[in-house]
Parts: structure tokens; sequence; C-alpha cells
């Protein structure tokens, strides 16, 4: 799967929860927060002024390493 912008954070956290450091990089420590589990990640980066395509090149490269060394 593909993350993009439109991804809900709680879809995020349900495909692999070790991507939850990416959001604490970016000041999001709320994760638990029924309100911030729903937002997608551009709305996210939007409010903690982080960089969308940095943060979904972060997940992506994470998810495509980890498929890869279980091949």
């Amino acid at each position: 799967m593909k993350i993009t912008k439109d991804t809900i954070i709680g879809d995020v956290l349900l495909i692999d929860v070790e991507l939850a450091p990416f959001f604490f990089e970016i000041g999001m420590h709320c994760l638990g927060c029924p309100a911030s589990r729903s937002e997608t990640i551009e709305q996210a980066c939007a409010v903690h002024n982080a960089d969308c395509d940095a943060l979904l090149a972060k997940l992506n490269g994470f998810l495509e390493e980890k498929a890869a060394k279980a091949e």
C-alpha cells in the first residue's frame, strides 16, 4: 500500500505501528488522541508545519525497505 497525503493517520498506524516515530519527529506526540488519528497526513503536516512530501517519503521508504527485507 502506498501512503498518500490523503491517508488517515489511524490507517497508517494500522498498516504498521512502527511508523509512529515518524510522526513524533514532526512534533505529533498525541497519536493516542482520537482527533489526531482521524486526520489526514496532509492535515497533520499543516498543523505541525511539517513538509508533507518529506514525511510521505519517509513513511513509504520505511515500508518499501521493510518489504524488501521480508523477501
